[in-house]
């Protein structure tokens, strides 16, 4: 009679435990799922960020406000100060003092040469390393190039300047040469990363339906190589964009100058005029601001794109 029972119950029994044991996983997966997709905000984190921002938006805000006072607000001791009447003397004067259409050319023609040639040389040279690491010549350029990075401009700026000398470029063209160069070694590093997570078998496609080397590199490597070529890219521009050093010690002729080199002159000269050395700050700054904001997208994809290899 017992066992009837418990057999007669038994059905029931294990239909309720199913049930239970059904309701406590959904409650479970439920809970798992609230606790996954609650967000929490870590605070340190947002406050060292806040502080990090500041510290950029704090000296942008009063570079724009400074360049439009006028003189005598602007040296009213009170920089956090809105300007009242916004006046945009200070650019007019700025743009007459500095040449600013010939400097801001200058700028531009040495800043897009560093640009492309950087790209073009750093993605030949880390492609060429890439696909024949296993030979030394081309592991140890790749070593070379990496020691060159810990080599700054100042320590070897005597012999580029006697060496630009000698061989006719102490102008804007050796230093489109010069900054290139400086910016092989960390372009390079960038690229070979990239390159090792591109799959060889696409190449080997490609040679089997008889494309060369050279056909291989330009129309199937160096399109995928595009997010790095554009990280590449936005390195070097702010880099020769914002070199004050190398222009100043090798272009010789005063006129020739890009424009971090002619602003020196705000601070000699034209000490008092800070709304007019801020409007010309502004005006430098700005392409660099601009570029950025648009581009700073592709820095990042093209750095976690090229730190795993897929």
């Amino acid at each position: 009679m017992t066992q009837e029972k418990i057999r007669t119950a038994t059905p029931a029994t294990r239909s309720a435990a199913d049930k239970g044991s059904g309701d406590a996983g959904t409650r479970s997966t439920r809970s798992r799922r609230g606790k996954v997709g609650q967000e929490t905000t870590n605070w340190p984190v947002m406050i060292i960020l806040f502080l990090c921002a500041l510290t950029v938006l704090l000296p942008l805000y009063v570079t724009i406000s400074m360049s439009m006072k006028t003189t005598a607000q602007a040296v009213d001791g009170n920089a956090f100060s809105l300007p009242a009447p916004v006046d945009f003397s200070g650019f007019v004067e700025a743009w007459e003092l500095t040449n600013f259409p010939v400097t801001f050319t200058i700028s531009v023609l040495v800043t897009l040469g560093t640009v492309v040639g950087t790209v073009l040389l750093a993605a030949l040279a880390s492609y060429a390393i890439v696909r024949n690491w296993e030979h030394r010549l081309f592991r140890w350029s790749f070593f070379y190039l990496l020691a060159a990075m810990f080599l700054p401009f100042p320590v070897v700026a005597l012999p580029q300047i006697q060496l630009t000398g000698l061989v006719g470029l102490a102008n804007p063209v050796g230093v489109t040469i010069l900054h290139i160069m400086f910016q092989l070694s960390f372009s390079i590093l960038l690229f070979t990363a990239f390159l090792r997570s591109i799959p060889l078998e696409l190449e080997e496609s490609a040679r089997i339906d008889g494309a060369t080397t050279w056909q291989t590199f330009w129309q199937l490597i160096f399109p995928l190589l595009a997010p790095m070529s554009a990280t590449v890219a936005i390195f070097a521009f702010l880099a020769s964009w914002n070199d004050f050093m190398m222009p100043s010690l090798i272009i010789a002729q005063a006129d020739q100058q890009t424009i971090p080199v002619v602003q020196n002159i705000f601070q000699t000269q034209f000490s008092t005029n800070y709304n007019v050395s801020f409007a010309s700050y502004l005006m430098a700054m700005a392409p660099a601001i601009i570029v950025y904001l648009f581009t700073q997208r592709w820095v990042m994809e093209g750095v976690t794109q090229g730190a795993v290899k897929g």
